[in-house]
């Protein structure tokens, strides 16, 4: 019989020996919806990243496919264009230059004066292979010449003939005195002519000979 201070809520108590409900029955069910909701969704956490994966992979395949099939052919025909344009034309053939060792150019340019003083028909008389030391060289260099002397006396030729020995110690005597500086000096030869034909008229004490042709001029 109950009181009058029992509570009500004692009336509605769970029956003993009723089970509990367990408190993870609610956290089990919220996991289970959100599986269904990702399941709904597509199922797979990468799909929304496919298109960025795809854009990283194929960057380097587009910038290579660029590089090799549209910048370096440009490249190339740029570079045979400046290639062709500043190739250089072929060097012209080296004059021929007279051997002679040291003074080659020398003997070349007196042989053609040579020929211009034989083909004037005025009397001469020719000096041959005429070898002299240099000044000041201590007989390490030397100079071999052969010149004609040419003359307006018709007797040019007999008249060195006579005096050869005189004569020939006088060219020594001029061509001896020359050092390596005096052949290097620009218009030696004219110099050389001017002395020689001085002496030979000294030596005469006339004017015998008037001008001098060389032949061969060499310098070693």
């Amino acid at each position: 019989m109950a009181t009058k201070g029992d509570s009500p809520a004692a009336s509605t108590a769970a029956p003993a020996g009723a089970p509990a409900t367990p408190p993870a029955a609610g956290t089990a069910a919220e996991a289970a919806a959100a599986a269904a909701a990702v399941a709904a969704s597509g199922g797979s956490p990468l799909k929304p990243w496919l298109p960025v994966i795809a854009a990283l992979l194929l960057a380097p395949v587009a910038t290579w496919a660029t590089v090799e099939f549209v910048l370096l052919p440009r490249l190339q025909k740029k570079l045979a264009a400046v290639v062709a344009g500043t190739e250089p034309a072929e060097p012209a053939a080296p004059a021929k230059e007279s051997s002679g060792g040291h003074g080659g150019g020398h003997g070349e340019k007196g042989g053609k004066e040579g020929k211009e003083g034989k083909g004037g028909g005025a009397p001469n008389y020719e000096f041959q292979n005429v070898v002299v030391n240099l000044s000041g060289t201590m007989g390490t260099r030397y100079l071999k010449t052969s010149f004609m002397v040419t003359g307006a006396d018709a007797g040019i030729k007999e008249a060195f003939e006579e005096n050869k020995p005189r004569l020939t110690d006088v060219t020594l005597n001029v061509l001896s005195s020359l050092t390596l500086a005096d052949l290097e000096e620009p218009g030696a030869k004219n110099v050389i002519r001017e002395k020689l034909v001085t002496a030979y008229n000294q030596a005469f004490g006339r004017k015998v000979a008037e001008q001098v042709y060389f032949s061969d001029f060499v310098i070693q």
